[in-house]
């Protein structure tokens, strides 16, 4: 299993418009503060709309809204919609394709891989992710001039 950057961005499109309740957010300011191409993330943003994850504004103020609340949104949807399948092996998620199933080896731990996949991902709010990335940008602290010292 391998997670694209498809994937990725999408998610980071989603933080990005999240971030921004109630405004539509052009797709020229996320690729800007996300440093992704523009032509790319209309891709994305493309089926992030099919998948019903962000809705279009248009008009002069248009943009891109979140479709449903952030708290409704976890990142197991996202990424699936975005990959399809993330099991890390086939069989996992269909037995017809392994003849071994049921008496391999290593099954038991594929699908220990998989039920880790999707718990933690499934556990995982865009609002979890917005929370996480304010957190990261922090406070801004401001320098205050030193006083003159009188010794």
């Amino acid at each position: 299993m391998w997670i694209s950057t498809k994937a990725q961005y999408g998610l980071r499109a989603l933080v990005d418009i999240g971030r921004h309740p109630g405004d539509a957010v052009p797709l020229k300011e996320v690729a800007e503060r996300q440093a992704i191409s523009q032509a790319y993330l209309e891709q994305i943003a493309s089926n992030l709309r099919r998948a019903g994850f962000i809705r279009s504004v248009r008009g002069a103020h248009g943009g891109y809204r979140l479709a449903r609340p952030a708290e409704e949104i976890n990142a197991y949807h996202v990424v699936t919609a975005m990959e399809g399948s993330l099991a890390p092996v086939a069989c996992v998620e269909d037995h017809h394709t392994c003849d071994r199933v049921g008496g391999c080896a290593t099954e038991g731990l594929w699908r220990r891989v998989d039920s880790a996949i999707r718990d933690v991902l499934g556990n995982t709010t865009l609002a979890d992710l917005i929370r996480e990335n304010e957190a990261l940008e922090g406070p801004t602290l401001v320098q205050l001039e030193s006083a003159p010292s009188f010794a």
